[in-house]
């Protein structure tokens, strides 16, 4: 176990920027963000959960996915160089590291593995911070999270007492702690402290065999009535993963890029004739939580709901997935 001073943090982190690109956590118009570090930053590093999860470090908002250009009956594709970017990311918490773990399954498992993804997971080293402190909204418990230890990360801290502890997990975070040279220093025996215990819990134990008895029941109508459709619960969320893809053309040339898409909007699943299999409200928040509860469950073995409550805390009209959660369960069939 080692430790560092507070003051000397952002010397690490440019110790670390010196052979990789560092994001954390980082203030950026009022809210805690991850941004690049480039030493002259506000760090929020340890003041609770940033606005945003760190999704778009590995799944971007926009990207394009190949050029191409036409020259009468001829055709060339102009596929986009490998992301051999090297990357720390510092201070990301225990219900977004697993998080990436269920990306993981999405992008990387079942036969397919997805190139975009693939790179920048693998050119990326996570320097983990455990919670001393559970915001209102956390339930990462729920689903069998330790909010003081990360699942997938290849370094773990602990805030400490004027300063952190450090611990390598894997051979890559016993080489990022070298690179600190003798900003670090050992710790003796001094044990991590205990992590902060979410006050939201909820049992989610058997939510989705009930689920899979409840598709067309009546509680959708009723929950679904003051949600508002906006999709903010799917672009906060980690583990959201559904996106569109479309084309630019320019002339003879152009491109395709893919972007992030939600099930909460009408368009979603309108096809080409005009008709949409889920028209309405209930159809579509009906979907979310199904997949969240239900169908991710079924296909991977887990809940694709990691309990950062990020969705929680932005909905403007408090649709609350733990509530959900209770309400399903006591639903007469």
């Amino acid at each position: 176990m080692l430790k560092i001073d507070q003051a000397k943090l952002p010397e690490l982190l440019s110790a670390w920027a010196g052979g990789a690109r560092v994001f954390v956590p980082q203030e950026r118009e009022g809210t805690s963000v991850f941004t690049p570090w480039d030493g002259e930053g506000k760090l929020t590093l340890g003041q609770g959960n940033t606005l945003e999860p760190p999704k778009d470090l590995f799944f971007p908002r926009t990207e394009t996915m190949y050029r191409y250009q036409v020259n009468g009956p001829a055709a060339t594709l102009e596929t986009m160089p490998p992301l051999e970017e090297k990357r720390v990311l510092v201070g990301i918490r225990s219900c977004d590291a697993r998080s990436l773990l269920i990306m993981d399954d999405v992008f990387l498992t079942r036969g397919y593995v997805d190139e975009f993804y693939r790179q920048r997971r693998e050119n990326t080293r996570i320097v983990a911070l455990a919670c001393n402190e559970a915001q209102p909204y956390c339930f990462c418990t729920a689903f069998g999270i330790d909010p003081g230890r990360a699942e997938g990360a290849d370094v773990q801290m602990w805030p400490g007492e004027g300063g952190y502890l450090l611990e390598a997990i894997t051979d890559a975070g016993k080489e990022l702690l070298k690179q600190a040279g003798d900003l670090l220093e050992e710790a003796g025996d001094v044990q991590p402290p205990a992590a902060a215990a979410p006050g939201l819990q909820v049992d989610a134990s058997g939510v989705t065999e009930k689920l899979q008895r409840m598709f067309e029941h009546p509680y959708w109508t009723a929950v679904s009535r003051k949600c508002l459709g906006c999709g903010a619960c799917t672009y906060l969320c980690p583990t959201c993963h559904c996106f569109d893809i479309q084309g630019e053309n320019q002339g003879n040339s152009g491109y395709k890029f893919r972007c992030w898409d939600s099930c909460m909007f009408s368009e979603y699943t309108r096809m080409a004739g005009g008709h949409n299999p889920r028209p309405s409200k209930k159809e579509r928040l009906r979907n979310r939580f199904l997949h969240k509860l239900q169908y991710f469950p079924e296909r991977y073995g887990k809940f694709a709901c990691v309990g950062c409550g990020r969705c929680l805390d932005r909905c403007p009209v408090n649709v609350d997935i733990t509530r959900v959660i209770r309400e399903v369960k006591e639903v007469t069939l």
